[in-house]
């Protein structure tokens, strides 16, 4: 603390910050049950966001199920690495872009990749918005903020090992 008569004063402090998620051990009929990060397989993924904080707390969402994280900015960008990355398991995809948004963007992948999956994500979650994430191609759609429970779970259909 700093202090000056007439001045005012300044206080410092410091709050202890751990990154580090704890992995709870469920116990299901007696036997402890994996933790689902570790029952997804390591997926290629493709994260298509154009908001830089966005894009960073998405990255460490994923860091868990990921082998390989490659991450663009536009819609273009998005159906080029998709062309370019035939082996992609998940697309994480923005809906709201310049230049070309997530709708089109699913709906051009579609054209040549029918199998990988692509999950729909925004901030500015509309009624009716889901559907129309659905019918251009999308096959499940999450809202912004993220929150890492919430992704497990949608990944947990797609992609689990049982």
């Amino acid at each position: 603390m700093e202090s000056e008569p007439g001045k005012g004063s300044v206080f410092y402090f410091t709050i202890p910050f751990n990154n580090k998620q704890e992995e709870k051990e469920i116990i299901k009929n007696g036997e402890p049950v994996e933790p689902a990060s570790n029952r997804i397989k390591k997926l290629k993924i493709l994260i298509v966001e154009d908001d830089e904080t966005s894009e960073l707390l998405l990255s460490k969402a994923v860091e868990s199920f990921g082998k390989d994280v490659l991450k663009v900015r536009t819609g273009v960008e998005a159906v080029e690495a998709c062309l370019n990355n035939e082996n992609i398991d998940l697309v994480l995809l923005d809906l709201k872009m310049p230049d070309m948004n997530g709708y089109e963007a699913a709906r051009r992948i579609r054209h040549f990749n029918k199998d990988v999956i692509i999950i729909a994500q925004t901030a500015f979650g509309l009624l009716g918005d889901k559907e129309k994430a659905i019918e251009a191609g999308c096959n499940d759609y999450i809202a912004k903020p993220i929150l890492i429970d919430e992704l497990q779970l949608v990944l947990q259909k797609y992609f689990d090992n049982k």
